[in-house]
C-alpha cells in the first residue's frame, strides 16, 4: 500500500511531470495485470488537466475502470462532455469511449447525443469509435435500437477503410437482419475491402458472405449447362450427376444457362488477394467465402492459401484442419495436389494428428490409397495410443470407401490382432466386426481366430464386437459359438454391462440355431442376468426368455422369434464425423464446436429467383455548380471538353468509390466528401482565389492583344464550389474573345463525349499549323492539382477535384510532357518455360508513350516458342482487374515458328496504383494465369519545368503531401552523372535545372491522372542527404522514397 500511497502523492502534486510518471506506472501496473481499482479517485481528478499526455493516460484508466467505480465515474460526467468537444481527435474518442463504458442506464440519453454528434466528426477515428460505441449502448439499452440503426445507416455511407470494420460490425450485433442497409454500400464496402484492417476484413467478409446467399442465385445450380472450358475441375460432380433423375434434367432444361450476377463477381475478385493476408482469419474468411459462394471450378484457389497455414501455430493448425476436413468431404480434389502436405509430423500434437487424418481418409481415392495406407503403417507404431486407435479406424474408413483394397486392408488389421498392445488389439477387433459385415461368408477364418481371443483381451467394446459376431455368424463356427457361450457363462457375473448384453443375445442366437448344445447354457445365462443388478440387463433377459422360450402365456411375437433375431443386417456405413457439421458456416465458432453458439446466424439458403439488382445501384446527384446561368454558356462551350474529360478519367482515380462509379456508369461523387473538403481546406483557397484571380486578368489581357487560342488546363485542388462559381463568373468574358474561334468543333466533341461518358477521350480536332496542332495535343494531359485532399487517409482524387477546371493559359507548363528518360531497363519474367510448357515470356516498362491511348503504361512483351512445334492464336484474354484499371490488349498472333521471338506492345492503364493487372495469356492448346505488376517508377512519364515552376508547384504541395526521408549516400554515388543515373532508373523522371551544385530537382507526372510528382535530393554534410517528394497521391510518394533510397544505396 506504501507504494499506491507515493503514487496517490504524485497524483495529487502540481507538477505536470510528476502525474504523467504516476500515470505511467499505473497503466503498467493494469498491463501487468494487477488491481489499481483504488487509486480511482485519485486519478479521475486529474482528468480535466491540462497535460494532452496526463489526459490520454487518464483515459485509458478510466476505460478500464470506470464500469467497477461507476459512481465516481458519473461525478465526472461533464468532464468527459467537455472531453467531447476537445481539439484533440484522441481526446474526443477516448472521452467517448469512457462514456460508453459507464454502464448505468440513466446515462443513456446523453451516450446516445454523444453517439449522433461523433458520428459525424471530421476525425475518422472518432467516427470508427462512435461505431465501437453503438454496441455498448445497445446491450445497456435495446429501446434505443432505432436510433441507432439511424447513426449506423450514416456511418455505413462513410467512405473511410478506418470506420467501414467498426461500423459493420455494429450492423452485426444491432441489425443484422437489415439487409437493405448494405445495398447501396455493398460495391463500396467491396472496394474498400483490401484497405481496411485485418479484423475489420474479417467482419466485413463475414456479412459480405451472408449478403451474397441472400442476393445472388447459386453458381453451381445448373452444372450442366455450365460450360466451363479448361477450368473446370477434374473433382466435378459425377456422383451428383448420376444422382439426378430425369424430371430434375428436365427443369435444368428449361431454365437460361447461368450468367454470374457483376457484384457477385466484384466480391470475389476484391477478396482473392486477401487469400495472400499474414493474418491467418483473413485467410479463413476469404476461404469459406469462397466455399460457400464461388462456382465450383474456382473454389481450388484457396486450397493453397489454407495449406500455408498448416506452417502457423498448433492453435491456427488446429481450427484451419477443422475447416479443410469439412471442405474435403464435399470438394476431394481440390486438396488432392497438397497430400503430402497432410502427412503427420512426430511432434503433431494427438488432436493435430487426428484431424490430419481425417483429411487424410478424406482424400483417399483409387490411385493414392497404396501411398495412405503405407503412410497409415508407421503411425500404428506410434507411442500415442489415441492416435493408433483413430488411425485403424481411418484404415477401416478406407477399406468400406474403396472396395479392391478391402482384403489387404482385412489383413493388415488381422495382424494387429498378435500385437502387444491391448487397446491396438481392440480397435482392431471393432474395426473388424464393421468390416466383416459386408462380406461375412468368406471370412468364417477370421472369425476363428477372433473367437481364440476371448481369453486375452479384457477391453470391453472388444469383447462385446467378438460375442456379436459369433451369435450373428454363429453358423459359420458352429463348433465353436457353443464353446465361447460356456467360457462366458462362467465369467458372465464378472463382466462389463456392454459384454453381459451380448452374451445374452448370443445364448438367445444359439438357442433358436443350435438348441441341442446350447438350452441349458442358455437358462443359466438368463437365470444369472434376471437377478443382475443393472435393470437393463434384467428387462432384456425377461423380454428374450418369454421371446425363445414359448409358453402358454406367451404371445404370437414368439412366432418370429428366429427372424428377429436372426434377420440380415445392413452394413454399416462408416462416414466422416464431420459430415454433419456442414450446415454450419465454415469459419464460425459453431462449426468449431460442431454446437450452435450464441449469436451464430444461419447460412441463407440461395434464392431461386435473383433479387433486384438495381437496389445496389448508387443514384449520382450531379452537384448544382456544374449547372451554368445562361450568363456562362458560352464559357461552357469551351469548357465542355475537359468536363467530358474529367467524366471519362473518373473511373482512372483511386477513389474509394471508384468501383461503384463504373458499375453504375456514372461520373460524379457524393456532395458529402465534396462538403468535407471544403470546410477543411476553406483558408487555403481564399488566398489561392486572390492569386488565380490576379493571373487570371494578366493572361486575359495577353489573350485580346495577340489573339492566341486558350490552352484548356483543368486545375486541379480542392476549392469550393461557391469560390468555382464567382471565378468562373470574373474570368469567363475575359476568356470568350480568344474561345469563340473554337467554338464548335469542341461543343461537338463535348456532345459526343457526353454519350459516352466511359469511353477513352476523344482526339482534339485538328487546327491549322503544326505548332497548334502539339499545343492542342498536349491538352489531353491535364495539369498538377495545386492542393492536396486530405479527407481521408486513402489516397484520392475525388471526382469533384476532376471537375473543377479552370482555363489556364500558362504555356510554359503547357508544353511540359518531354521524351522518356531510359535508364538501364529492367526485364521481369511473365512466364517461365517450364511453367508454359516450353512457352517462355518476359516483359519490360518501355517508357514510350502508348499512342492509343495516353492514360495508358505501354508494356513490351517478348514472346519466345522454345518448343519443337509451332505455337497458334497467341492471345489476352479473361483480364480480371480492379475497379478502373483497363487493359489495351495486343493483336493475336497467328503463328510462332519454332525457336522464334516476337515482341508486341500492350498498355496497361493501373489507376496510379501498383496492383497487378491479372489475364489469361491463351494459346490454341492452353491457358496461362500471368500478371504484371509495375515498380511505382514506371506509373509516370517526365515532364519539364523550369526551376521557377518548380518552386511554385512544390509550395502548392506542402504538408501531408510531402515526404522527406534522410540517407546516407555510398561513395560509388557522389557524382552528378551516377546520382541521376540511379534516380531516373528508379522512376521515369526528368531533371529539373537547378542553381546549387548540392541539390537535384526531377519532374514527373502520373500517367493516368496527371497528377505531378516532385523529387529533390540535397546533399548535406559528409555522405548524408535529405529525399523529398511531393505528391498529392501520398501511396505513390511513399513508395517512391523507398524505391528511390534502395536504389541510390543498394
Amino acid at each position: 500500500m506504501c507504494r499506491h500511497d507515493d503514487l496517490k502523492e504524485m497524483l495529487d502534486s502540481n507538477k505536470d511531470s510528476l502525474k504523467l510518471e504516476a500515470m505511467k506506472r499505473i497503466v503498467a501496473m493494469i498491463a501487468r495485470g494487477k488491481n489499481a481499482s483504488d487509486l480511482f479517485p485519485a486519478v479521475v481528478k486529474n482528468v480535466a488537466c491540462k497535460n494532452i499526455e496526463v489526459k490520454k493516460l487518464v483515459y485509458v484508466y478510466l476505460v478500464r475502470y470506470a464500469e467497477e467505480q461507476q459512481d465516481l465515474a458519473l461525478l465526472s460526467i461533464s468532464t468527459f462532455q467537455r472531453g467531447l468537444k476537445d481539439p484533440n481527435q484522441l481526446i474526443r474518442a477516448s472521452a467517448l469511449r469512457v462514456l460508453s463504458s459507464i454502464r448505468v442506464p440513466i446515462i443513456v440519453p446523453i451516450m446516445m447525443l454523444a453517439i449522433k454528434e461523433a458520428a459525424s466528426d471530421m476525425s475518422p477515428y472518432v467516427r470508427k469509435t462512435a461505431a465501437h460505441a453503438i454496441p455498448k449502448l445497445y446491450s445497456l439499452d435495446s429501446d434505443q435500437k432505432d436510433q441507432l440503426i439511424e447513426v449506423i445507416e450514416k456511418l455505413l455511407a462513410d467512405k473511410t477503410t478506418l470506420v467501414a470494420g467498426s461500423v459493420v460490425m455494429a450492423f452485426e450485433e444491432v441489425c443484422p437482419e437489415r439487409i437493405d442497409l448494405i445495398h447501396k454500400n455493398y460495391r463500396k464496402l467491396c472496394n474498400l475491402l483490401i484497405d481496411v484492417e485485418e479484423w475489420g476484413q474479417v467482419v466485413i467478409i463475414n456479412m459480405l458472405t451472408r449478403y451474397a446467399r441472400t442476393q445472388f442465385l447459386s453458381p453451381n445450380q445448373n452444372e450442366s449447362l455450365l460450360e466451363e472450358s479448361a477450368e473446370k475441375a477434374f473433382y466435378g460432380s459425377e456422383e451428383e450427376d448420376s444422382k439426378e433423375d430425369k424430371a430434375e434434367q428436365a427443369s435444368l432444361a428449361k431454365r437460361k444457362p447461368y450468367v454470374m450476377d457483376p457484384d457477385h463477381r466484384l466480391l470475389l475478385r476484391n477478396t482473392k488477394p486477401l487469400l495472400q493476408s499474414r493474418n491467418a482469419a483473413v485467410v479463413m474468411s476469404v476461404a469459406q467465402l469462397y466455399f460457400h459462394l464461388a462456382p465450383k471450378a474456382e473454389v481450388g484457389v484457396i486450397a493453397k492459401a489454407l495449406v500455408r497455414l498448416l506452417r502457423s501455430h498448433s492453435e491456427v493448425q488446429y481450427v484451419v484442419l477443422q475447416n479443410v476436413a469439412t471442405m474435403s468431404i464435399k470438394r476431394r480434389g481440390m486438396f488432392e495436389p497438397y497430400l503430402k502436405s497432410f502427412y503427420i509430423r512426430s511432434t503433431d500434437p494427438t488432436q493435430i494428428k487426428i484431424l490430419k487424418l481425417e483429411v487424410l481418409t478424406n482424400l483417399a481415392n483409387e490411385t493414392n490409397i497404396s501411398t495412405i495406407l503405407r503412410e497409415f503403417q508407421t503411425y500404428i507404431r506410434s507411442m500415442d495410443k489415441d492416435f493408433v486407435a483413430a488411425t485403424i479406424q481411418a484404415i477401416g474408413r478406407c477399406a468400406t470407401n474403396i472396395g479392391k483394397v478391402r482384403d489387404t486392408c482385412l489383413n493388415g488389421l488381422v495382424q494387429l490382432l498378435s500385437n502387444r498392445d491391448e487397446l491396438v488389439v481392440a480397435e482392431s477387433v471393432v474395426v473388424i466386426k464393421k468390416l466383416l459385415q459386408m462380406q461375412p461368408s468368406q471370412h468364417s477364418e477370421i472369425i476363428k481366430h477372433m473367437a481364440k481371443l476371448t481369453d486375452n483381451i479384457q477391453v470391453p467394446m472388444a469383447r462385446a464386437s467378438i460375442l456379436w459376431l459369433i451369435g450373428e455368424y454363429c453358423e459359420h463356427v458352429p463348433k465353436i459359438a457353443p464353446d465361447v457361450l460356456r467360457k462366458m457363462a462362467k465369467s458372465f457375473t464378472s463382466e462389463e454391462d456392454i459384454v453381459k448384453l451380448q452374451v445374452i443375445n448370443l445364448a438367445a442366437k444359439l438357442y433358436l440355431t443350435n438348441s441341442k448344445q446350447s438350452k441349458l447354457l442358455t437358462q443359466y445365462v438368463l437365470n444369472l442376468a434376471k437377478y443382475d443388478q443393472n435393470y437393463d440387463i434384467r428387462d432384456r433377459a425377461r423380454f428374450i426368455r418369454q421371446l425363445i422360450v414359448p409358453t402358454e402365456k406367451s404371445g404370437a411375437l414368439s412366432k418370429y422369434a428366429k427372424k428377429l433375431f436372426l434377420a440380415q443386417k445392413p452394413a454399416p456405413i462408416l462416414e466422416s464425423s464431420f459430415k454433419e457439421r456442414e450446415h454450419f458456416q465454415l469459419g464460425s465458432l459453431s462449426h468449431l464446436l460442431n454446437a450452435k453458439a450464441v449469436g451464430y446466424q444461419e447460412l441463407p439458403d440461395w434464392p431461386s429467383e435473383a433479387p433486384d439488382p438495381s437496389v445496389r445501384n448508387v443514384e449520382v446527384l450531379v452537384p448544382e455548380w456544374t449547372k451554368c446561368t445562361s450568363r456562362e454558356k458560352r464559357k461552357e462551350k469551351v469548357e465542355k471538353p475537359f468536363y467530358s474529360d474529367s467524366e471519362g478519367e473518373s473511373g482512372a482515380t483511386e477513389s474509394a468509390d471508384s468501383g461503384e462509379r463504373r458499375e453504375s456508369g456514372s461520373g460524379s461523387g457524393s456532395e458529402d466528401e465534396d462538403e468535407e473538403d471544403e470546410d477543411e481546406e476553406e483558408s487555403e483557397d481564399q488566398s489561392e482565389e486572390k492569386e488565380e484571380k490576379k493571373r487570371k486578368r494578366k493572361e486575359g489581357e495577353q489573350e485580346k492583344t495577340k489573339k492566341k487560342q486558350p490552352l484548356q488546363e483543368g486545375k486541379g485542388g480542392s476549392e469550393s464550389s461557391s469560390e468555382e462559381g464567382s471565378l468562373t463568373e470574373s474570368s469567363s468574358s475575359e476568356s470568350e474573345s480568344g474561345s469563340e474561334a473554337e467554338e464548335s468543333p469542341p461543343e461537338k466533341e463535348a456532345k459526343k463525349k457526353k454519350a459516352h461518358p466511359s469511353s477513352k477521350p476523344a482526339t482534339k480536332a485538328p487546327k491549322k499549323g503544326s505548332k497548334e496542332i502539339s499545343l492542342l495535343d498536349l491538352d489531353d494531359f491535364s495539369p498538377p492539382p495545386s492542393q492536396p485532399v486530405t479527407t481521408s487517409p486513402i489516397v484520392s482524387t475525388s471526382l469533384v477535384t476532376d471537375l473543377e477546371g479552370l482555363t489556364l493559359t500558362d504555356t510554359t507548363l503547357a508544353a511540359a510532357i518531354i521524351s522518356p528518360v531510359f535508364g538501364a531497363v529492367k526485364t521481369y519474367e511473365l512466364l517461365h518455360r517450364m511453367t508454359g510448357e516450353g512457352l517462355s515470356v518476359e516483359y519490360y516498362f518501355s517508357r514510350q508513350p502508348f499512342p492509343p491511348d495516353s492514360r495508358m503504361v505501354a508494356v513490351q512483351i517478348q514472346i519466345s516458342n522454345n518448343t519443337a512445334a509451332e505455337v497458334k492464336n497467341i492471345r489476352v484474354s479473361e483480364p480480371k482487374l480492379l475497379s478502373g484499371m483497363r487493359v489495351q490488349e495486343f493483336q493475336e498472333i497467328e503463328t510462332l515458328p519454332p525457336g522464334e521471338t516476337v515482341n508486341v506492345v500492350m498498355g496497361i492503364d493501373f489507376c496510379d496504383s501498383t496492383q497487378a493487372a491479372s489475364f489469361q495469356l491463351c494459346t490454341h492448346t492452353r491457358q496461362f494465369y500471368v500478371s504484371i505488376q509495375p515498380p511505382v517508377g514506371e506509373l509516370m512519364a517526365p515532364v519539364f519545368m523550369s526551376e521557377n515552376e518548380f518552386k511554385r508547384e512544390q509550395g502548392k504541395l506542402t504538408g501531408m503531401s510531402e515526404i522527406t526521408e534522410k540517407l546516407t549516400l555510398p561513395d560509388k554515388c557522389q557524382s552528378d552523372h551516377v546520382i541521376v543515373q540511379q534516380v531516373t532508373a528508379a522512376a521515369n523522371v526528368s531533371r529539373v535545372p537547378c542553381g546549387s551544385d548540392k541539390e537535384y530537382r526531377f519532374a514527373a507526372k502520373t500517367v493516368s491522372s496527371g497528377s505531378l510528382i516532385l523529387v529533390t535530393l540535397e546533399k548535406k554534410t559528409g555522405n548524408v542527404a535529405h529525399l523529398t517528394i511531393n505528391s498529392e497521391k501520398m501511396l505513390i510518394g511513399t513508395m517512391l522514397v523507398k524505391d528511390i533510397i534502395h536504389s541510390l544505396t543498394q
